[in-house]
């Protein structure tokens, strides 16, 4: 049996709950990654990829993580943004992943309630053209108290009926002449990117070494085994020797599977998701509010973030370049016409002011015949092949913790070890001790930065002292501060403009254009940090501009 070091073996709550900040020094990282070989070599920084990290590295093993990119720059970024048992698996018949991801939302709930945040979902009634009509409504209600048994109480609350008013209290532009009423139930919600790299943080509060800008360029291999892989990284090759390679990158998973076994035959079938971003006074509505898309088997939810509103998403099958997802015209419109079906709002592509597009790595069968991509299941696929590589496809954001402990049982396996998975009760950094409701309730600054670094907001705002002009926006009507890019560049390894903007505070998904606006801020903040040159730092930004402009230019493309 692995034991943890004396000092890991006292209570987890405990040792997630910091008195300093966690930094971490870039520099320091790669030369642990070059200077140490490692039990566990984990290549993929998206939210399975990290809590396999943070399962491993719990457990007593020595882990190292690599990501090409950065930590959720792909699928984990790109996400529903829902920590949800899912009903409409219910309906495919496969009630054990309900029952799973029922009390792995709990479990997330409680050990980051700082960034999970429980959600009411409204489904209106209507008499006809609904999600749901006045004749199958009693049905789909046996549908929720079956979700409600198999774990959805323990949110807290139990599913409703609502009349028509309080359905329109809810959402008040919802069109009322067919309305007979709703059904509400609950689940939770989460900043994906914010989640995966608190992870992250954990897993090196724990001390493994985690690194962005990572890229793994090969497989070392001794006695015809995967022994470790070559990594790139600011320029620099390191070999990394592992005891053991764990791939999770997700939709890019055939590729170093290939690396590993030359025959190996593509497994993954990429499922395109798409969500736009709205301003709320346009779609005003209360958590999420499931209307139907006309001539489309799919739902569509609009959900409130703050003051916008995101609508989303699509499923369908993709076959373009997985290093640029974007959202199209055509899908825009049809997630358009699927909000104005249902709402009095009138949305034109003017009031688009951000989107989202990302990959679902959906796992086919042998015989690849699943159908469409929202048939296919949501379920995760753990395997070790011929030479030692362990790799985990498919599954879901909610289940991440789950995967990633059996991912580290499979890789022990392998290391011909044993040790027991701390995980489940395991607060991430920042959870620990944290009271979501009294924050809420203090307002302003306090609940910004609770929502987003829980009990760590307090080494944002030592920041403020060190230097008073930190508690500035980053640009006017921002609500985000100079000190989060401070605190992202010294504490969560944000290295450019696009980390911070995209992933660090979200600007991009949700303030697309006021991001533009704060790039240049975002630039001058991170040279004074990490010593980047005028010409970097110029680089970074009219990367960034650039980026929006081709985002915007995609969707705003007329249809052929």
């Amino acid at each position: 049996m692995i034991r943890l070091p004396e000092r890991k073996a006292r209570s987890e709550t405990k040792s997630a709950i910091r008195r300093t900040a966690l930094r971490l020094d870039r520099q320091g990282q790669i030369e642990r990654l070059a200077s140490r070989p490692v039990d566990v070599l984990v290549v993929g920084g998206g939210v399975t990829g990290c809590y396999t990290a943070l399962d491993a590295v719990t457990r007593g093993l020595t882990v190292a993580l690599v990501e090409r990119d950065d930590f959720a720059s792909g699928t984990s970024s790109k996400s529903s943004k829902m920590v949800h048992g899912g009903l409409r698996y219910i309906e495919q018949g496969n009630l054990p992943l309900v029952r799973r991801s029922l009390l792995e939302r709990q479990r997330f709930r409680r050990n980051a309630p700082h960034l999970v945040q429980r959600l009411p979902f409204v489904f209106p009634v209507l008499a006809q053209d609904g999600v749901f009509d006045a004749r199958i409504a009693t049905a789909f209600e046996g549908l929720l108290w079956t979700y409600d048994l198999a774990g959805g109480w323990r949110i807290g609350r139990l599913h409703q009926r609502l009349t028509v008013p309080e359905v329109l209290a809810r959402a008040p532009r919802l069109r009322a002449d067919q309305l007979k009423g709703g059904l509400l139930y609950y689940d939770s919600r989460t900043d994906d990117a914010r989640l995966t790299l608190t992870i992250a943080r954990t897993a090196a509060h724990f001390g493994a070494t985690v690194l962005n800008g990572a890229a793994c360029r090969g497989l070392l291999r001794e006695g015809g085994r995967v022994r470790g892989a070559t990594v790139e990284v600011d320029g620099r090759e390191i070999e990394v020797r592992a005891g053991v390679v764990i791939n999770a990158t997700g939709v890019w998973s055939d590729t170093l599977d290939a690396m590993s076994d030359p025959g190996h035959r593509p497994r993954i079938r990429p499922a395109k998701g798409v969500h736009i971003v709205v301003p709320w006074t346009r779609l005003p509505v209360d958590g999420t509010v499931t209307v139907p898309v006309p001539g489309r088997a799919r739902r569509a939810t609009c959900t409130r973030w703050g003051d916008v509103v995101v609508v989303g998403t699509t499923d369908t099958d993709y076959d373009g370049s997985m290093d640029e997802v974007l959202c199209t015209a055509s899908e825009m419109r049809y997630l358009l016409d699927g909000a104005n079906t249902a709402f009095d709002a009138d949305l034109t592509p003017d009031d688009v002011i951000g989107s989202i597009a990302g990959l679902r790595p959906l796992v086919s069968s042998k015989d690849g015949k699943e159908g469409a991509t929202l048939d296919m299941s949501r379920d995760h696929r753990v395997t070790t092949d011929a030479y030692g590589l362990v790799t985990v496809t498919g599954g879901k954001l909610t289940t991440s913790r789950h995967m990633g402990e059996l991912v580290v049982d499979e890789a022990l396996k392998v290391l011909g070890r044993r040790a027991r998975c701390r995980t489940a009760h395991l607060p991430l950094l920042g959870g620990a001790g944290y009271d979501a409701e009294a924050t809420s309730a203090t307002g302003g600054l306090g609940a910004h930065l609770g929502g987003r670094y829980g009990t760590e907001a307090r080494f944002v705002a030592d920041l403020f002292a060190e230097d008073p002009s930190l508690m500035e926006p980053i640009a006017p009507g921002s609500a985000h501060l100079r000190a989060e890019v401070v605190y992202a560049a010294r504490c969560e390894l944000a290295r450019s403009v696009d980390d911070v903007l995209s992933r660090r505070t979200r600007m991009r998904v949700f303030a697309r254009d006021l991001s533009v606006r704060a790039a240049p801020e975002v630039g001058r903040l991170l040279q004074r940090e990490l010593g980047l040159s005028d010409d970097e730092v110029a680089r970074q930004v009219d990367d960034y501009v650039s980026g929006i402009e081709r985002e915007k230019t995609v969707l705003m493309e007329e249809v052929s």
